[in-house]
C-alpha cells in the first residue's frame, strides 16, 4: 500500500490482489463489489464483467484465503458459487428498496420530472418482459445495478423475480470466471501470459460490455408512417 495511487481504484486487479497487513483480502473485497453493484444505487460505478473475468484468472489466490483445495476445478467452482450468491442477496436488496420506495413514489404527484405514467408503462413491462429484463441486465453495465431496484418498484411477483435473479446471477459468474480461468490456461499454453496484459483486457471487456448499452441510447426509433 506504500506505492498506492488513486489511479489504481479503476483496475479490478487492485482489488483483487489487494493485501493490508500481510493480509489477503481479495475474495472478501470481490464478494462486497458484487454485492454493492447488484443491489446499491451507489454501486453503478464499480467494475463487474471485468473483475469477474479476472477473479477466474486469480480463482485459486482468492480461494486459498478461505480454504485452500488442491483441485482447480473446485477452486473455480466454489469461487462462482460464492460470487453467485453475492449477486443474488444484492439483488434482493436492491429489489427490497425498489419495493419500499415504490408506494411513495406511486403516491407522488405528476411533476416536471416524475410522471407517473412512465412507472406504470415500467410494471407492465417487467410483467411482461420480467425474466428477460432481469437476464439480460445482469451482463450490462449500470443497467444490473438498477435492474432490481424498478423491479421492486413496479413490484414484479417475488417469485418470478427470485427464480430468474438466482438465474442471471449464476450465469453471469459461471460464465465470466470460467471462461477468464481457462482462457488463461489456454494462452499460457501458447507461451502468453494474460496476468502481463491486464490493461487490454479490462479495456476490452468494458467495450464489448457496454456497446450494446451505447447501440439501444443512440439507435433512432422507428416513425410509423400513418
Amino acid at each position: 500500500m506504500n506505492d498506492f495511487h488513486w489511479t489504481q481504484l479503476l483496475n479490478p486487479e487492485f482489488y483483487i490482489t489487494l493485501k493490508i497487513g500481510g493480509i489477503q483480502l481479495g475474495i472478501y473485497i470481490v464478494l462486497f463489489i458484487v454485492f454493492a453493484e447488484t443491489g446499491l444505487f451507489a454501486g453503478f460505478f464499480l467494475p463487474g464483467d471485468s473483475l469477474l473475468f479476472l477473479a477466474g484468472i486469480y480463482s485459486r489466490d482468492l480461494i486459498q484465503n478461505i480454504i485452500i483445495l488442491e483441485n482447480d476445478f473446485s477452486n473455480v467452482l466454489l469461487l462462482s458459487l460464492l460470487i453467485g450468491i453475492a449477486g443474488v442477496l444484492g439483488n434482493m436488496v436492491g429489489y427490497w428498496f425498489g419495493e419500499k420506495s415504490g408506494y411513495y413514489l406511486f403516491k407522488k404527484e405528476d411533476s416536471f420530472w416524475f410522471k407517473k405514467k412512465y412507472l406504470v408503462q415500467s410494471k407492465d413491462f417487467f410483467e411482461k418482459y420480467g425474466g428477460k429484463a432481469i437476464i439480460f441486465a445482469r451482463f450490462l453495465p449500470i443497467f444490473r445495478t438498477f435492474a432490481p431496484i424498478v423491479a421492486g418498484i413496479v413490484t414484479m411477483d417475488k417469485k418470478k423475480f427470485m427464480f430468474y435473479n438466482i438465474v442471471s446471477s449464476f450465469a453471469w459468474s459461471f460464465v465470466l470466471i470460467f471462461a477468464g480461468h481457462y482462457l488463461y490456461g489456454v494462452f499460457l499454453e501458447k507461451g502468453i501470459d494474460l496476468k502481463k496484459h491486464i490493461e487490454v483486457i479490462v479495456i476490452g471487456i468494458i467495450l464489448i460490455s457496454t456497446f450494446p448499452v451505447f447501440i439501444k441510447l443512440f439507435k433512432k426509433p422507428k416513425v410509423k408512417s400513418e
